[in-house]
């Protein structure tokens, strides 16, 4: 049988269109096995970010562009992120962003951390507040903090607190608490401490002695809802007992008071 030549041409385009079609449907339930560049001809880029897409563990340690690490914990309810260059622990609020992304604000209200649809990691800092990728390093160790403090743990904490704003200051900065600490609330006044000499150490290293030079002694008191002011030439620190490390008020918002 012959065929003319504009019935070959049909055919032989029939036959290209048929094997682009197979090459297409395979590449799709084979994804994983193609070469990248085939990969990206094939599937598009958006293809390829979901197919290198990794889930990163609930508790994980991350690496941003500038060196800086940290460690962000979602596996409770209460979101958590720890810098390795300080022992304060941020609790973050989620908030749902544009293009499915999730920002996580500290207690400002800043952004801390916008995690992408795909898996991405942006960190803010008061250096680069326009923010900085951050790199999956691995699995890491849970900060969430105990359910209770002994007696001794408490009383260690509060006298490390001490010494850390006291050689901040360099002067005796006494440290107490108004209420009897309860076990349900060893926690919270324990860190309250913890951030209240962090916020003394922030100011030190700023150079800011005026502000220091303000404040005695650190009183640690419980209320119904976080927060921070001075009075009389006391830093009064208030935590709030249920609501996680959420209940008591972080470095930063502390010092934006000690500025006023």
């Amino acid at each position: 049988m012959k065929f003319s030549k504009a019935e070959l041409g049909v055919r032989g385009a029939r036959a290209t269109l048929s094997i682009v079609a197979l090459m297409l449907m395979t590449a799709s339930a084979n994804a994983g096995q193609l070469p990248h560049s085939l990969r990206d001809a094939l599937l598009g880029r958006k293809g390829v970010a979901e197919a290198r897409r990794v889930a990163a563990p609930p508790v994980a340690r991350y690496v941003s562009e500038t060196g800086g690490a940290f460690v962000f914990d979602k596996a409770a309810p209460q979101p958590l992120i720890k810098f390795d260059n300080s022992t304060e622990v941020w609790a973050l609020s989620p908030q749902p962003a544009s293009r499915g992304d999730v920002i996580y604000r500290n207690d400002l209200g800043e952004p801390v951390l916008r995690v992408t649809k795909l898996g991405g990691v942006i960190l803010f800092t008061d250096d680069l507040p326009m923010g900085a990728a951050a790199a999956l390093s691995g699995r890491a160790t849970s900060i969430q903090p105990p359910a209770v403090l002994s007696i001794g743990a408490l009383f260690q904490r509060l006298a490390i607190a001490q010494l850390r704003a006291s050689r901040a200051a360099q002067r005796q900065i006494e440290f107490a608490t108004v209420e009897d600490a309860r076990p349900e609330t060893s926690v919270l006044v324990a860190d309250s401490a913890t951030v209240a000499a962090e916020a003394f150490e922030q100011a030190a290293r700023r150079g800011d002695r005026s502000i220091l030079s303000k404040i005695g002694r650190v009183l640690l008191t419980e209320g119904r809802k976080p927060s921070a002011q001075i009075k009389d030439g006391s830093l009064i620190v208030t935590y709030a007992p249920g609501q996680g490390l959420a209940g008591r008020p972080s470095s930063k918002r502390i010092i934006k008071v000690m500025d006023r």
